[in-house]
């Protein structure tokens, strides 16, 4: 019961800035410096406010900062917001709808940009965003391995799949993971009690997947990775084991170990160890929820109240 207000603070933030969003595409976009880009931004058609605002962040503290806004109907372009950057950019369409255009890239340009709009008075909707990179070097696709990363013996008949991406240039990229019967049923989502946690580093991201379901028909189980220089899928069938590959990073190589071992015949862990281990994490992670859900209504009002002044 002392988690409640927490959890319903969090609640209330997820439907004030994720319950919808924008449509923006591409996760990366890599150019040389004096190289044009163009940043597109859908679903604008559930704004109720006649433009789309275009944010850019970088990786510097406190660098979200309002570059310009965009006309959704006609472009016109209001740079009213002091932003240092606001002449280089412009308007273009594209599609049908009107994209953020840089026509001269800059090193000083690497960022994010975000597209938001307002769906109500107080609901503002954001795109995912896109990472500008600038640099000489070529993209990439990354190479994917996928194994299985503990067999059915442990973790009580659950079973783990790990996907790494590795080797890509640039190094964002996006997991999704499908499963298949053996009698050829078309690719879907794994089932629903099915559990996936993601782990993004800077030289490779990796994404378990734990499967609960143990079902008399063998699967087959991939993962679709999304980059910049294409999609890239890989695929292990449930069941067979799979040596872990020998270019992985280091850093996953441990956490396979770690989840093949299991715990210790020498050292067994207690269940009351288990509970305390378990009520610490969900004491830790309340308190992150909290901290960002204040934070982001701080934001909404803070943006609010701009947006009323203008």
């Amino acid at each position: 019961m002392l988690f409640l207000p927490a959890a319903a603070l969090c609640c209330l933030c997820s439907v004030i800035t994720v319950a919808e969003e924008l449509i923006q595409n591409d996760l990366t976009l890599t150019r040389v410096a004096g190289e044009s880009v163009s940043f597109s931004c859908g679903g604008t058609d559930q704004c109720s406010s006649t433009v789309v605002y275009w944010y850019q962040k970088k990786d510097t503290r406190d660098s979200f900062r309002m570059l310009l806004s965009i006309g959704i109907s006609n472009g016109a372009i209001n740079r009213g917001y002091n932003h240092p950057q606001q002449n280089d950019f412009s308007a273009v369409k594209n599609q049908g709808s009107w994209a953020l255009e840089l026509k001269t890239v800059k090193d000083v340009h690497s960022a994010i940009y975000y597209c938001s709009c307002y769906k109500s008075t107080h609901n503002m909707i954001f795109g995912s965003g896109a990472k500008l990179y600038v640099t000489a070097t070529p993209v990439a696709k990354p190479s994917v391995t996928v194994y299985q990363a503990a067999s059915s013996d442990h973790l009580e008949e659950k079973r783990s799949l790990l996907c790494v991406a590795s080797q890509m240039v640039p190094p964002v990229v996006k997991i999704t993971w499908k499963s298949q019967k053996q009698d050829g049923s078309p690719l879907a989502a794994p089932p629903g009690d099915t559990e996936q946690l993601d782990i993004i580093e800077s030289d490779y991201t990796a994404s378990i997947l734990l499967i609960h379901q143990q079902d008399e028909n063998s699967h087959t189980y991939g993962c679709s990775v999304t980059h910049e220089g294409g999609t890239v899928e890989g695929q292990i069938e449930e069941g067979v084991s799979q040596s872990p590959p020998k270019e992985l990073p280091p850093d996953t190589l441990s956490t396979n170990q770690t989840l093949t071992e299991g715990p210790s015949s020498e050292h067994p862990v207690s269940q009351k160890q288990v509970k305390l281990l378990c009520l610490v994490y969900t004491v830790l992670i309340t308190k992150s929820l909290v901290y960002c859900c204040g934070v982001s209504l701080l934001r909404l009002i803070r943006r609010s109240r701009k947006h009323a002044a203008d």
